[in-house]
């Protein structure tokens, strides 16, 4: 006869579905509560004798099953308390889903564990996601966040790609048969987890299901070479790599060793190797072995654009803060639909891969980011946020496709200053532009330009300028500062320069096995972020050029970033990059590298004699080059390579 354990103080409602089990299979049950003599009165099921057993007895039953292998079901009904965890160890893995359903594999092939209570004791009643030290304290991890969302908003529209569509709950299964296939696999605890895959799914669920296992995540960079991936799994010693199938070919040159390879074809259906990986996982979320919100969630490759990428390490407390705060600066909520025009590997994604989720939004993914494509998007999604650097929005506002809007869209612009035109050409589009500025080292953006209502009564020009500026710290950061090289804050006249640098919550915990680049970061126990800006009366902070990049012309400075934006206003140019080159009068003078509009044309007089009507003479471009800018992976400017082909031959790079 099968045996089936009626386990802790039950509800009348449960212990009749147990009662009708007993009656419908013959199980003979056992329990231990007086309750249940009620039910059997309310209730005149045939069932077979019920027995009360004393907590002894019932530990007794439990053994007896356990060293005879009887065959049979073992419920729990009511709260799961601490003392029931040890009672069940022996045979049974902690319980750590939620109420009414299976909610944890046996350890046992005998028998099967079925929690049909309520739920937990209050004590852990929520699902285990995030690590319970005392009644005040829980460690901070954005795993939590899905776990939530899942709860609570278990039918909403988690994930869109192409046809496909993923509610939270399933989000959440896919998620955690990651993570279980992971463990199933050998991960241990810290193991790096690489992923190499545009923004789809697999990309998405990897910042959920690689933590949860207790992994790091490391995403790459799609846009890089082999050698440059070779040298990022070997660094980040990832024990774990997985692959679109697109982007295969990087790694066959590459001599993996003992890495697990796992291919990604995005289709969602079995067959796909990613798939049939999450086939060998469970649905059922694994025990969570974080033991502090400052263990490493994310290794994160800066672009590189010299030398070879430096590891910038995330802490599960970083992710989380920084995700609120994108929440908080960008006014993303409930009915969110953000477009993934972001690369997730960048930053991951500057944590909206976690904070679109923390609001239970809608993900829209998108395999290739086309100008054309996201127009699309945002008239059939219905999308309401989307992120880019400045090379991103230029291509929107130009793309035939572009028309008025008529909702607004919250467009979040970084990755380099935007020229005042551009954002006043998003605006006039329809557009709610939020300049953010940061670096992989903070998370992503660390200021924003925060509008103020005043600026409304200003000529759309002026507010254009002033939304260029890089502003001030997040609500949830420390406010940035620029300094001169005594680390003193410089004046606040919009005219002195100096070093922006930043401190708080979402500065990186270092660089990966590089002690020295961190100090060297960290000195004065602040970041230092190489950016050079001034500082205004309002307390804005604008950049002007990175170190390099200022050029000195007859002992005047001239910023890059201002003869560029005059440069971007011309009618017909849609993008450009000024670097120094070397003259015999003046030791430096500006060039242009221009870009232009398609169908469009102009001649390097009309660029100069265009920048003389709008900046000082001295300011304007000595010389203009037509044609495409040389990129990093990531988008941006790659100067360094304008700049060594104009100094070739040089034994100094200033003159």
């Amino acid at each position: 006869m099968k045996l089936v354990v009626i386990h802790r103080a039950p509800g009348v409602g449960k212990l009749t579905t147990a009662s009708a089990l007993a009656a419908l299979t013959g199980f003979r049950v056992f329990h231990n509560h007086l309750t249940f003599d009620l039910a059997k009165a309310i209730f005149d099921f045939p069932t077979p004798p019920f027995v009360r057993l004393s907590e002894a007895v019932r530990l007794a039953t439990l053994e007896a099953a356990a060293r005879e292998k009887v065959p049979g079901l073992i419920f729990t009904f009511g709260y799961a308390q601490p003392e029931d965890d040890a009672f069940v160890r022996p045979y049974h893995p902690l319980v750590t889903g939620h109420a009414m359903g299976i909610v944890a594999a046996p350890r046992q092939a005998w028998a099967a564990w079925v929690h049909c209570g309520s739920g937990f004791h209050p004590r852990h009643r929520r699902p285990r996601a995030m690590m319970h030290l005392k009644v005040n304290r829980t460690e901070l991890t954005p795993v939590s966040f899905l776990v939530r969302s899942a709860y609570v908003f278990p039918d909403k529209t988690a994930v869109v790609h192409g046809s496909r569509r993923y509610t939270y709950r399933q989000l959440a299964e896919r998620v955690n048969r990651l993570a279980s296939a992971l463990r199933k696999v050998g991960l241990q605890k810290h193991d790096r987890v690489a992923f190499l895959c545009p923004n789809i799914p697999p990309m998405l669920e990897a910042h959920y299901g690689v933590p949860a296992a207790g992994g790091i995540l490391v995403a790459i960079n799609t846009r890089l070479s082999s050698d440059e991936i070779g040298y990022i799994l070997q660094h980040s010693g990832s024990k774990f790599l997985f692959v679109d199938a697109e982007l295969e070919g990087l790694i066959k040159p590459l001599d993996l060793g003992a890495t697990k390879v796992v291919r990604v074809d995005d289709t969602g259906a079995a067959g796909d190797p990613y798939e049939d990986f999450l086939a060998g996982g469970s649905p059922a979320p694994v025990e969570s072995w974080l033991e502090s919100e400052d263990e490493t969630i994310s290794i994160n490759y800066t672009s590189g654009t010299t030398g070879r990428p430096k590891g910038v390490m995330y802490s599960h407390r970083g992710t989380w803060v920084n995700a609120i705060g994108e929440i908080t600066e960008t006014g993303i909520s409930f009915d969110v639909k953000y477009l993934w025009t972001l690369p997730m590997f960048h930053c991951n994604g500057w944590c909206f891969t976690w904070g679109v989720t923390a609001v239970g939004g809608t993900h829209v993914c998108l395999r290739r980011v086309e100008s054309g494509r996201i127009w699309e998007m945002i008239d059939r999604e219905g999308i309401t946020h989307y992120n880019g650097a400045p090379t991103v929005q230029i291509g929107v506002v130009n793309d035939p496709k572009a028309h008025k809007l008529d909702r607004p869209v919250t467009v979040t612009v970084a990755g380099a200053p935007p020229s005042p035109t551009l954002l006043g050409k998003l605006k006039e589009l329809g557009f709610r532009p939020v300049h953010v500025y940061g670096l992989t080292e903070t998370y992503g953006p660390h200021t924003v330009c925060a509008w103020h209502a005043e600026w409304d009564a200003l000529p759309a020009e002026e507010q254009a300028r002033l939304a260029a500026r890089q502003g001030q710290g997040y609500a949830l950061f420390d406010l940035a500062r620029v300094v001169d090289e005594n680390m003193d804050d410089v004046p606040r006249d919009g005219e002195t320069l100096g070093e922006v640098v930043m401190a708080g919550n979402n500065v990186m915990k270092g660089y990966f096995e590089q002690p020295d680049a961190t100090a060297e970061a960290f000195r004065g126990d602040w970041f230092h972020s190489g950016d050079i800006g001034v500082w205004h009366p309002d307390g804005y902070i604008e950049l002007r050029d990175r170190k390099k990049d200022i050029i000195i012309s007859g002992g005047e400075n001239i910023s890059t970033i201002e003869v560029e934006q005059c440069v971007a206003r011309h009618p017909s140019v849609m993008e450009c990059a000024v670097v120094a080159i070397p003259d015999d009068k003046w030791g430096e003078r500006p060039k242009a590298f221009v870009t232009l509009k398609p169908g469009q044309s102009a001649t390097e007089r009309d660029i100069v004699e265009f920048c003389n009507q709008h900046i000082a003479h001295f300011k304007a471009p000595a010389a203009v080059e037509f044609g495409d800018l040389p990129k990093t992976s990531t988008g941006k400017v790659q100067k360094f390579v304008l700049r060594d082909r104009e100094w070739k031959g040089k034994a100094r790079r200033i003159n």
